[in-house]
């Protein structure tokens, strides 16, 4: 009686072999085919879909300090009580630099002053008529079909400062700051003391553009500021000087107005003022992404070792059915052996 047990429910606790395993993939090979070769099917036509990427970049190096001259100089004006802080020609550090060039402030001047929202949601721009497209048909999507109905539910989630454009679709200015955020990286270089800027679009001459109008604004506006600085800083040490009778002092006051003047002169010039343009940016030739083949080889992989293991976790739930069927065909039988 034992025997016709064991025959009928066969040890499971037996270590599988590689050719176990083997015969299981020879079993359900079609299984196998056919989602690697749909998964591979389906991303290559998804990458055929995919925009060409394009990233142009420009290296700059800030402008070092002008030596001690100007150190001892700014050292003179702090001991000033409530002076303000002057800035020297070429004094930047990268830390300002990059903090300029992440900074909403410059970004907002950029698009403004170049009109960069028709270039950022050109799908949204009709370059013929030079206006927005107006999107009266009814959007299917499912992420905007539930932020529309969230904006119901509860419209002070957000504060809308232009209803009109808003109901209109057409882009604002926040709208405009997020695209930049994903597409223009900063770089810094500790070790070399520079700084690099890319830009990645689907166009490659808008793309090179796009930094060279970063590069122009962030040059303007550095210099910009340090001229109202040094303008500042001079009116405030002129009125200082009516208050002092010591000639040494007014000797180095009327140094620290000449100072200012320099810096005011330089910024004027504004070339190579706080940085200098190591590498200027030029039109790529080449896309950076998608990378169609990189997708499609990382696609047949995953969906291998998918395939591989929904084979094998379709197996075992096979062999717990017949386990679960022999043990009940074999209590049947010990049962009729009780009997007898």
């Amino acid at each position: 009686m034992q025997d016709d047990i064991k025959s009928i429910f066969p040890e499971d606790e037996e270590e599988r072999t590689l050719l176990d395993y083997w015969r299981v993939l020879v079993k359900r090979k079609r299984l196998i085919i056919i989602l690697v070769f749909v998964s591979v099917f389906a991303t290559a036509i998804f990458s055929l879909f995919e925009t060409n990427i394009y990233q142009s970049k420009a290296l700059i190096a800030p402008v070092s300090n002008n030596g001690g001259k100007g150190r001892k100089l700014a050292a003179l004006a702090s001991r000033f009580t409530g002076m303000p802080r002057i800035t020297l020609p070429g004094s930047a550090s990268s830390s300002e630099i990059i903090a300029l060039l992440n900074s909403n402030i410059l970004r907002e001047e950029i698009i403004r002053k170049y009109n960069l929202l028709p270039v950022l949601f050109y799908e949204q721009w009709d370059e013929e008529k030079k206006e927005w497209k107006k999107d009266d048909s009814f959007d299917f999507n499912p992420f905007k079909l539930i932020g529309n109905i969230v904006k119901v539910i509860r419209p002070e989630d957000r504060i809308t400062l232009n209803k009109k454009e808003e109901e209109e679709g057409i882009p604002s200015i926040w709208d405009g700051l997020r695209a930049l955020d994903n597409m223009v990286r900063i770089n810094d270089n500790i070790d070399r003391n520079t700084i690099g800027i890319s830009v990645d679009f689907y166009d490659p001459e808008k793309a090179a553009a796009i930094v060279e109008d970063f590069l122009t604004t962030l040059n303007t506006h550095m210099s910009d500021e340090a001229k109202r600085v040094a303008d500042t800083n001079k009116r405030y040490l002129e009125d200082q000087l009516k208050n002092i009778s010591d000639p040494f002092i007014k000797q180095k006051i009327y140094g620290l107005i000449a100072h200012q003047v320099e810096t005011a002169i330089m910024a004027e010039v504004k070339e190579n003022f706080a940085f200098k343009v190591l590498d200027p940016p030029t039109v790529p030739d080449r896309k950076i992404k998608p990378k169609r083949a990189l997708m499609v080889i990382l696609s047949f992989l995953l969906s291998l070792f998918a395939a591989i293991f929904l084979v094998f976790f379709l197996e075992n739930i096979e062999r717990a059915k017949y386990r679960a069927k022999y043990r009940e065909k074999a209590a049947n039988i010990k049962t009729e052996g009780e009997d007898v």
